[in-house]
């Protein structure tokens, strides 16, 4: 009795042992977390609290948690801004477009390119990783573009980007691992290869499309490059580059070159509410994408 009961008492003082060494290390993992969370979180939430600062007050500081003086005037001046107006629209209609083609026209590039049957299938997709790594440079780049005769249209929004290299080897890999005797099957049905792949294989690939369609609709609204080197019309302008002349400006000035902002002391405020209003469609469309995003961003990272 006496030994099953210091058997008892010693599983007891292990289970006790082993059950405070996990609450530290789960109140260290906690801790940890929550700096990370608070780091990484607090910046964006500064951004939304000195939106809607007044922008006098805003500037003499001390405004950390809440708005001291609480106002819409800065969103009102931003959406009452023509220019700025114009910008929104011509970045969602490039981000819906542009999102649209690249994925389509990237996956069925990636299937191509990923049967075993297709002649000189090696070469194309040689020719697919040298051009990731080697480029000819920005100013081939814009003589080709010129010579396109897109220079200065929306399209070069939207051409340029149709084929997302990266994501056609990603898009090769994935389509690999669809079994081959799916497409011969529908092939023996009657299907054509453009059958095929509308029936069979682009139903499988809800999450390598997603993935593809959230990447290339974040990449096409925050894009400012294009529009500050390939476009001269004020028209034609993004919502990116609006901001990033915004943010560049000096806070002496009474306005920018476009006239943007609307006075000295609500720059800050302005552009805060400008990055708030920017950020909010791609918010509102990653909780329906993320757990195909999750899905599609671990293709091809393991080999069965």
């Amino acid at each position: 009795m006496r030994i099953k009961r210091k058997e008892k008492e010693a599983v007891s003082r292990r289970k006790y042992k082993a059950t405070a060494e996990n609450l530290i290390i789960d109140s260290v993992v906690w801790i940890l977390l929550i700096l990370i969370l608070i780091i990484t979180a607090y910046p964006f939430y500064y951004i939304v609290v000195a939106s809607f600062s007044e922008g006098y007050d805003f500037m003499r500081g001390g405004v950390y948690f809440f708005p001291r003086k609480f106002t819409l005037f800065n969103y009102q001046a931003l959406l009452s801004n023509e220019k700025w107006i114009r910008a929104f629209g011509v970045s969602t209609a490039r981000t819906l477009l542009g999102t649209l083609l690249t994925t389509v026209i990237t996956c069925l590039v990636s299937f191509t390119f990923s049967r075993p049957d297709l002649a000189f299938g090696k070469f194309y997709r040689f020719l697919v990783v040298f051009s990731m790594y080697v480029s000819g440079g920005i100013i081939p780049y814009y003589i080709t573009l010129r010579n396109l005769h897109i220079v200065n249209t929306f399209w070069v929004y939207i051409f340029p980007a149709m084929l997302n290299l990266y994501f056609i080897m990603v898009g090769i890999n994935f389509f690999s691992s669809i079994p081959t005797s799916l497409i011969e099957s529908a092939k023996l049905d009657g299907a054509s290869d453009l059958g095929a792949f509308f029936r069979i294989a682009l139903p499988l690939s809800t999450p390598f499309i997603a993935t593809l369609a959230l990447f290339t609709a974040v990449n096409q609204w925050n894009a400012w490059l294009d529009s500050a080197y390939y476009v001269n019309s004020e028209g034609l302008r993004t919502i990116a580059y609006r901001m990033m002349t915004a943010i560049n400006q000096t806070r002496g000035q009474q306005s920018n070159a476009g006239g943007d902002i609307v006075a000295t002391a609500t720059t800050m405020t302005t552009q805060a509410s400008a990055m708030v209003t920017s950020m909010l469609p791609i918010m509102c469309v990653y909780p329906f994408l993320q757990k195909y995003f999750v899905q599609g961003i671990m293709i091809g990272a393991v080999k069965e």
